[in-house]
């Protein structure tokens, strides 16, 4: 009796750990199906240069449904695109000198005047390498991209150089702050013999003081640099 009971007692442990193994198993299902039916991220927002883009792009379709007569994207040409920057110009926050003005070419005038608000040249050749890549976007053909051509190329030059003379801000700064390193360098190289010898000390005088002529111009380059 004791060894059959303990027999029965044997043979009924070992049929609980299955019952425990297939009630795990659903649980492990469960978890991995739960991260699957989660929302995918949101889209990523547009830049700033693509969301600047698209202004411009509504900003251009707009003048052209506005212009009198009224025009279409296929007759756009570059002088349209020149009529567009010229209208753009009452928006503009550039201080530009006419030639009868006092303060014509001067950098940083010392007083307030009646000369115009315009665009900057910078902001202008921006706005157009905007609006070409945003014409192609929507479906213009590069050989036709009235942004591209040749007119707006000199009409954006001569933007460039006028408002360079008004605003006493010349463009090629550089050029002149490397040669003026140089000049820096051969009046270092002079005040060295000043400390060798003496007869050598009176040309070595002589350099610096061109040396020092070089670096009042560096100077005033580098304020207006300064002030661009």
């Amino acid at each position: 009796m004791d060894s059959s009971s303990g027999g029965g007692g044997g043979s009924g442990a070992p049929s609980e750990p299955p019952s425990t193994t297939t009630t795990n198993s659903p649980t492990v299902t469960v978890t991995t199906v739960q991260p699957e039916g989660s929302s995918p991220p949101p889209p990523a927002p547009p830049s700033r240069y693509e969301s600047q883009k698209r202004r411009d792009w509504n900003t251009f379709l707009q003048y052209l449904q506005n212009h009198k007569p009224p025009l279409t994207l296929a007759r756009c040409s570059g002088a349209h695109v020149i009529e567009f920057l010229k209208y753009l110009d009452q928006f503009g926050k550039t201080k530009v000198h006419v030639s009868g003005c006092p303060y014509f070419g001067h950098p940083n005038p010392p007083a307030p005047c009646a000369c115009p608000l315009k665009q900057a040249w910078g902001s202008l050749d921006a706005l157009i390498g905007r609006l070409r890549a945003a014409y192609e976007e929507n479906g213009g053909r590069p050989e036709s991209n009235p942004f591209g051509a040749k007119a707006v190329r000199i009409y954006l030059r001569e933007v460039r150089e006028g408002q360079a003379k008004a605003r006493g801000i010349p463009y090629e700064k550089k050029k002149r702050k490397r040669s003026a390193v140089t000049v820096s360098a051969v009046s270092s190289s002079g005040g060295g013999n000043d400390d060798s010898g003496g007869g050598n000390g009176g040309a070595g005088d002589n350099t610096v003081v061109g040396g020092g002529t070089t670096a009042t111009d560096t100077a005033n380059v580098s304020t207006a640099t300064t002030t661009v």
